[in-house]
């Protein structure tokens, strides 16, 4: 059930929690999909990290996996939902080190400095990376 018609809103509804968006970073940014890497540089608990991973299996952003080295554990692949976040990620980046007194790691300078210079190259190339990974994962 929706509680509103608006558009952010809605996306709020699905993304607008503590966790969510860094559970995303690290599934869309640096390539963790094991479950328990998820947002582990932040301390999330696992009952939280696991909730999340709920709602985005449930919002279709995610999808569960068995892990080929040991099937009892999942790793969790971000659909094609998940990827149309990365501008706004990215967005949120640039946002977050001009307007906060944040040091982001360095990954995350290099990145916003791609991104200035090339923002669109940048999230084409992000997004084949990331749509590579999923399909060398499936096959």
């Amino acid at each position: 059930m929706k509680r509103s018609e608006c558009p952010i809103a809605a996306a709020l509804d699905v993304l607008g929690d503590r966790w969510t968006l860094v559970v995303l970073r690290d599934l869309l940014l640096a390539h963790r999909y094991a479950a328990s890497e998820l947002a582990a540089d932040e301390g999330i608990a696992s009952n939280i990290r696991n909730d999340r991973l709920e709602r985005l299996l449930d919002a279709g952003l995610v999808e569960r996996w068995a892990d080929p080295a040991d099937g009892r554990r999942r790793n969790y692949l971000p659909t094609e939902g998940a990827i149309a976040l990365l501008p706004v990620l990215v967005d949120l980046i640039q946002w977050g080190l001009a307007h906060t007194d944040v040091d982001a790691p360095g990954e995350l300078l290099a990145l916003t400095k791609a991104i200035r210079a090339d923002r669109e190259g940048v999230l084409r190339d992000l997004a084949a990376d990331i749509r590579k990974d999923v399909r060398r994962y499936r096959s």
